[in-house]
């Protein structure tokens, strides 16, 4: 691919010393991530402890401290994944190139200003830091020499020679992992692709039919256990899956998020008849779940919740109301967050229930004594659709509460954000990988001025960065799922995977919906449907804000 106006091809594209720039250069940014958390540290420590609230009258600085935190372990990862490649043998000059790019970019954002989203940045002088500059000239060689255009050009041209429904560049899983994600893209390609823009424009809910497929291929028990009717696979398996499904369509890559958070609610809190009962139904679709837990007024202050559960004998009365529920009509049972304290004010109170109820109809959402709702029009991610949901008498079997103790909800929840954002995290480079194939396409496709649009550069320069950031925050989501497969605490891993996925796959969005041009803007293509589905992602399972401020305050205590 020639591009106009410059001589690519004066020198190599990939820095021959690459492999010990990026490991001499690791320690250093681990370094700069020290300083800034003690001189944080340092300002927000008020008799002993770190004051929260100091911390929210110092948002910017406190979540820039996320921000940079979630750069160096995302850097630290892709380390690792160059080093795993090259003991294998697979390190090939697209994997040098993504490699390169990304320690290029990444420390000159380190230096110059990381983005949180489009208008906020994250400085080192608001980090208390003041002006910093590179003293190491293995980062000032990166970051002049890295992210090149050359690099850039190189790179795609060898996206080019695979492109098509791929993943560009060895992803450093095992081959088990990368038969499951064969079969899930054959099974997206096939199954929802060719539907999902239609889905969307006509606000239809996913066939059942999918559903029943997505059953059969064991998408709802995955990593449930074996015991309980599931297959037992780790969570690296549900990042494949999930990837994959929101490639085809974000709500076909949801569809088993509900499965998952109610399967590992009742596995790290439910008694043993109750996961007799229930996992087994999960696992094969005989019920599906939803998650039925934030309210008007509070959306992420859970321990404010005011749903109500009165028990009355062997029965509980619920009362209150829920909002932004996602596929509450078809679901069967919902783990439910009411308040069972009516003396608390907090999260203390709080106790969850496996609310039964009758699916609904074509004439009736919502049959069931009790409960009513009605549906959010959205934007995007409407596969499943949002309901508002009222209660006013209904009723839950005593024996439905989780765990059989009250006031153990919030706890009981706390356990699954985990696995919550690092699924959410693999649905983001799912969608981001979706406008990078569909972006990528129509550049090729497309002819303006006697030639393609990829040989413009800077479009071929946002199809470059995208399958760059998409790495990145691949091997990021990889390793907290790894670290929760080996049973060690990853919220931090996990929460940097969702808020550094979420702002990929919205940049790959809009990224790839300006290359479409006006066409873009057209509602009959895809890359419209891609931009709205990318939006929520920043915003469920933890606003980007409200992620921010949870690892800081992790890191600082």
């Amino acid at each position: 691919m020639a591009l106009d106006g410059h001589e690519m091809q004066m020198k190599p594209a990939v820095l021959p010393d690459l492999m010990t720039l990026t490991a001499t250069v690791m320690p250093k940014m681990a370094a700069l991530y020290d300083r800034a958390r003690a001189a944080l540290r340092a300002e927000f420590l008020v008799e002993g402890k770190i004051s929260n609230t100091k911390i929210e009258a110092n948002q910017t600085a406190a979540h820039g401290l996320a921000w940079l935190a979630t750069y160096v372990e995302a850097l630290r990862q892709m380390q690792a994944w160059a080093d795993k490649l090259t003991e294998a043998g697979t390190f090939g000059e697209m994997e040098q190139l993504i490699h390169q790019i990304a320690f290029g970019e990444y420390i000159s954002q380190i230096y110059g200003g990381i983005p949180m989203n489009q208008g906020e940045m994250a400085r080192l002088s608001d980090l208390g830091l003041g002006l910093v500059q590179p003293s190491h000239p293995e980062a000032a060689k990166l970051m002049l020499e890295g992210n090149t255009i050359a690099a850039r050009t190189r790179l795609v041209e060898l996206m080019q020679d695979n492109a098509g429904h791929a993943t560009f560049g060895n992803t450093g899983l095992d081959d088990e992992l990368e038969m499951i994600r064969d079969q899930f893209r054959r099974f997206a390609d096939e199954r929802v692709v060719p539907f999902a823009h239609e889905w969307h424009l006509k606000d239809e809910l996913i066939p059942m039919s999918i559903i029943d497929e997505l059953a059969e291929l064991g998408v709802f028990g995955l990593t449930i256990p074996e015991e309980f009717g599931g297959f037992g696979f780790p969570k690296a398996a549900m990042v494949v899956v999930s990837e994959e499904l929101s490639r085809g369509y974000i709500g076909v890559g949801s569809l088993g998020t509900r499965s998952e958070i109610a399967a590992e609610l009742i596995l790290c809190g439910g008694t043993a008849e109750q996961k007799e009962h229930w996992l087994p139904k999960i696992s094969s679709a005989e019920i599906l779940p939803t998650a039925v837990f934030t309210e008007p007024n509070t959306g992420s202050d859970l321990g404010s919740l005011r749903t109500r559960a009165v028990k009355e004998g062997e029965t509980y009365t619920v009362t209150g109301n829920k909002t932004w529920i996602t596929h509450a009509a078809r679901a069967h049972v919902m783990t439910l967050l009411a308040r069972t304290d009516p003396n608390t004010t907090d999260y203390k109170g709080l106790s969850m229930f496996l609310a039964e109820k009758t699916p609904g109809d074509d004439v009736n959402d919502f049959p069931t004594a009790g409960l009513s709702g009605g549906e959010i029009e959205v934007l995007g991610y409407r596969g499943m659709k949002e309901f508002e949901l009222g209660f006013d008498g209904f009723k839950v079997d005593a024996d439905n509460l989780l765990g059989g103790i009250e006031g153990q909800g919030f706890k009981q929840l706390m356990q699954t954000f985990e696995s919550a954002r690092i699924q959410t995290a693999a649905r983001a480079i799912g969608v981001a990988q979706n406008a990078l194939e569909v972006g990528m396409q129509y550049a090729i496709d497309r002819k303006q001025f006697d030639k393609p649009l990829i040989n413009f550069p800077r479009v071929a320069g946002k199809l470059a960065m995208m399958a760059v950031e998409i790495m990145v925050a691949r091997q990021l989501t990889y390793c907290s799922a790894w670290e929760k497969d080996n049973g060690r605490r990853c919220d931090v891993e996990a929460g940097m995977a969702k808020l550094l996925g979420a702002r990929v796959a919205w940049a790959a969005a809009d990224n790839a919906l300006q290359i479409h041009g006006g066409n873009g803007f057209a509602l009959e293509y895809q890359i419209s449907r891609i931009l709205c589905d990318a939006r929520i992602l920043n915003i469920f399972e933890g606003a980007g804000e409200i992620q921010a401020q949870v690892i800081t305050r992790r890191l600082l205590n």
